[in-house]
């Protein structure tokens, strides 16, 4: 199986080209959305770390944010709960598609927490800032200083474009993506 790990910018079209290989992704923060909302025992662990912060289930995404913006290392409290789950997630999903050819791993922080192999490949994908700045700020819920919290955590970008096998340049055309998509998939094949 080919392990494919993408890595970018927030904002940048991670999770748009990772559906446009066409094989099962795996979407680290889809799966983030689905434990607040069905997990009781995630709750439990936030409410006991955070008790002021996470008090109802399930747990509603504003609640999330006002809980990382009140102080700086609540966000590392709620990393350190929630990152072990999805890693066990992501277990259940490389076997169950272990007969796949290849698979997609959209995980926002692939190469902070150790999560790659020395054998993915990995494809970063690069977005002008403006568009990107744009693109966050249409979506439901923008809050910028959210998202500069998440970036003091990860690595540079420079440095997951230099670890990086292939760079995508999306400039948010279907066509371009899919072109390049389908270049990718030539030469690792």
């Amino acid at each position: 199986m080919i392990r494919i790990g993408i890595l970018g910018d927030i904002g940048s079209g991670k999770s748009y080209v990772a559906n446009s290989f066409g094989y099962p992704v795996f979407n680290a923060d889809s799966e983030v959305g689905k434990l607040y909302k069905r997990n009781r025992k995630i709750f439990i662990k936030l409410n006991k770390s955070l008790p002021k912060h996470i008090t109802q289930f399930p747990i509603k995404k504003q609640e999330v944010t006002k809980t990382i913006l009140a102080n700086k290392n609540n966000l590392r409290k709620i990393i350190k709960i929630i990152h072990p789950e999805i890693r066990k997630k992501m277990n259940i999903f490389l076997k169950k598609n272990k007969k796949s050819k290849l698979i997609i791993l959209d995980i926002p922080l692939l190469l902070e927490n150790k999560i790659n192999k020395k054998k993915d490949i990995l494809i970063f994908i690069q977005a002008n800032k403006t568009e990107i700045l744009k693109r966050l700020k249409k979506r439901q819920n923008f809050n910028s200083k959210i998202v500069n919290r998440f970036r003091k955590i990860q690595l540079s970008l420079d440095y997951k474009r230099r670890k990086s096998n292939f760079i995508i340049k999306n400039n948010f055309t279907n066509k371009t993506i899919k072109n390049q998509v389908r270049y990718i998939l030539k030469q690792i094949h």
